[in-house]
């Protein structure tokens, strides 16, 4: 049996950019002295285009420091698409961590991959006239979301309130609150504010960013009971799946982690220890949509929910073809790089009816681009 000539990729286009944050924002990580500030993020983007004139887009990013490197190591693989079938996105992913194995399977190297791994799937999906969410098979047309870029530490608490109420009032379901100062009693107090203020019904969850050591977790966990949240994020650090697992087993309220793992086998621990509710794998950080993908399946064998971290352009697609109940988190914060908009109606994020991934960069993205690597063409 013989196949029809295939498509070749023929030009894959890089792209470094930095996109400004109009307020610099601080989490936990930033008041116990981890990290500065967070003013800018930084965005590998991939550009591919066959010799049939088909084209794919996709992104990896990284916060604080990375973002070059990000840039380097995809400049020292991306040379090796050249020639390659769309198609075959496994095999490329294989080709392109094989090349740079020597530092790794997970981390950097792979958040490098992740732009050509999430191009190749925008590409894939246009080719089939369809949106992603629609090509892997969608459950709902909608999901629900959660919005997080209001509630950071830096933000006073009615600062804070008013941004709940904005969310709130652009159809965001629901709110998620920073948490895990020095002071415990004042993440307390401002949850209390809070849920005081959007009443007993709205969704709400919490974010300690790893900074709570075991102890200190399971009092946390306890005393935020009485706010009814529907999860508590990253409350130890993010490769404590130990600790994470005796937490979900004593707390009546879910725990809910993964953003800062890079790999398939990182998630695993996670969830063969049962020490998540939610699983919160992120599609740049991964390796991009082929694995996050192996992430989704092992999930559903345990019945877990998914919330994916940040980048919702790509994750409302991908928890739209989850089985089980998913959420996305909503941050206007990557709006400037891209054309379009996403929706929110009624508490939920609508899957775009766009072909692909469904976003083109804008003028100010290509703006804010410090360097470009272009191969074959």
């Amino acid at each position: 049996m013989s196949f029809p000539t295939a498509d070749r990729i023929d030009e894959v286009k890089l792209s470094l950019a930095f996109l400004p944050l109009k307020t610099p924002v601080s989490d936990a990580k930033v008041l116990t002295g981890r990290q500065k500030p967070l003013t800018e993020v930084a965005f590998l983007f991939c550009e591919i285009r066959t010799a049939g004139g088909q084209e794919g887009l996709g992104f990896s990013y990284s916060k604080r420091a990375g973002g070059p490197g990000q840039y380097a190591h995809a400049k020292e693989i991306g040379q090796l698409l050249i020639g390659e079938d769309p198609s075959d996105i496994g095999k490329i992913w294989t080709k392109l961590v094989w090349a740079g194995a020597s530092v790794g399977r997970s981390g950097l190297s792979t958040q490098a991959i992740a732009a050509f791994d999430n191009a190749l799937w925008d590409m894939k999906a246009k080719r089939a006239g369809l949106p992603l969410a629609k090509l892997l098979g969608s459950y709902r047309d909608g999901v629900s979301c959660y919005n997080t870029s209001g509630g950071f530490l830096s933000t006073p608490i009615e600062q804070v309130l008013d941004n709940i109420d904005e969310a709130l009032g652009n159809g965001i379901a629901g709110i998620k609150i920073k948490v895990g100062q020095p002071d415990t009693a004042t993440d307390l107090k401002r949850m209390e504010a809070v849920r005081k203020h959007v009443g007993p019904t709205t969704p709400l969850m919490v974010d300690a960013n790893q900074q709570w050591d075991r102890p200190t977790a399971m009092r946390m966990g306890r005393a935020m009971e009485q706010f009814d949240l529907i999860w508590i994020e990253e409350p130890l650090d993010a490769y404590d799946a130990a600790g994470h697992a005796k937490l979900s087993a004593m707390l009546a309220t879910p725990i809910a982690s993964g953003e800062m793992l890079t790999s398939p086998a990182e998630h695993w621990e996670f969830i063969r220890q049962d020490a998540v509710g939610f699983m919160q794998p992120d599609a740049a950080r991964v390796g991009g949509i082929t694995q996050f993908l192996k992430i989704m399946a092992m999930g559903e064998q345990r019945h877990l929910k998914m919330a994916p971290h940040f980048a919702m352009e790509i994750h409302v697609h991908l928890s739209a073809a989850y089985p089980h109940d998913a959420w996305v988190e909503h941050f206007d914060w990557l709006e400037p790089l891209f054309n379009e908009r996403l929706e929110t109606k009624d508490g939920k994020m609508l899957v775009p009816d766009r072909l692909g991934l469904g976003v083109t960069l804008t003028d100010q993205a290509r703006a804010w681009t410090v360097a470009t690597e272009v191969f074959g063409g």
